[in-house]
């Protein structure tokens, strides 16, 4: 009886799953300099609608410990797209890749849904980049689980 083999871990679905999450997480990080380049500058900001952005980065919840939470996320998405862009390259980041983007974006996702929570319902106001932000990492979130369910870690 011939053994069940595995589908190879660079076939071209997964291929195009991970260059989508590298390019989300690069969305994702333009979308946070932005945020912290507001943040510094308090320049006129391109806010859909409304003046929520400059409403909710002058909030006291836009930092933690005088940390632009902006800054959070752009190390979060660079090291997502860190993650990603190694897995090719190392039998290491190929065998825990999968599982650590998976963990770290779990991580924003439940960290944008308090933002957000707090954006909506203490702050009153919207950010439509911080939702952005928000989208973009269940994104990354999504793909993750996708990937894992394709390619269990073993």
């Amino acid at each position: 009886m011939a053994a069940r083999m595995k589908p190879p871990r660079n076939d071209k679905t997964g291929n195009a799953l991970r260059w989508a999450s590298v390019a989300i997480a690069l969305l994702g990080a333009a979308d946070s300099v932005y945020l912290l380049v507001l943040k510094y500058t308090q320049a006129e900001v391109m806010c859909i609608g409304s003046h929520g952005c400059i409403t909710v980065n002058n909030s006291p919840y836009s930092v933690i410990y005088g940390i632009p939470v902006s800054l959070f996320g752009i190390l979060t998405y660079l090291a997502l797209a860190a993650i990603l862009l190694l897995e090719p390259r190392s039998k290491s980041a190929a065998r825990h890749g999968p599982l650590a983007v998976f963990g770290l974006s779990l991580a924003g996702v439940l960290f944008s849904a308090y933002l957000t929570y707090i954006e909506y319902f203490v702050i009153f106001a919207v950010c439509p980049f911080c939702v952005g932000s928000a989208v973009l990492i269940a994104l990354i979130f999504a793909l993750a689980i996708v990937r894992l369910v394709r390619q269990p870690y073993s």
